[in-house]
């Protein structure tokens, strides 16, 4: 008779970090939150959140999350700011374009300015959409505008 007993069950990894679970559950919240909303109240709650996730940023991620907020709200006022995973991001037509994500929101050792995939930034068969920042320099920010202006087509 063949062997049928099944294998003993191996005890359960932690595959999420501490800040991941934070993140996924903060997701939560805001989907709950955005669908009890009309359009102007989520423009308004949306900027606000954002203001108050940049505002419990440590230096120098605040700085440069403020700057990247004016940035994409002047460059393309029809985005709609918004938390997304806890991080500040911009949306259009209610699917997330784009967001910052600070360096110390994950342990990181830069920042990350970064498309969703409603962004249209398609360039051939493959194409980056995530970006480190190391230093927002004025370059830099010429080089988000464009993304950006891009991203929503």
């Amino acid at each position: 008779m063949a062997d049928t007993k099944t294998p003993a069950k191996r005890p359960a990894k932690n595959v999420w970090s501490d800040e991941e679970k934070a993140a996924m559950a903060e997701s939560a919240r805001e989907r709950k939150a955005s669908s009890k909303r009309t359009p102007e109240e989520e423009r308004a709650a949306g900027d606000a959140e954002v203001r108050a996730k940049i505002a419990d940023m440590p230096e120098p991620d605040r700085s440069m999350a403020q700057r990247i907020h004016e940035l994409v709200t002047t460059t393309v006022p029809d985005l709609v700011p918004r938390t997304y995973y806890g991080m500040p991001a911009y949306a259009k037509d209610g699917k997330t374009i784009c967001f910052f994500k600070a360096k110390s929101k994950f342990k990181e050792r830069n920042a990350t300015f970064g498309f969703e995939q409603h962004a249209r930034l398609d360039d051939g068969d493959m194409w980056p959409v995530a970006f480190n920042i190391a230093e927002l320099t004025p370059r830099a920010e010429q080089q988000i505008a464009q993304l950006v202006k891009k991203a929503v087509g």
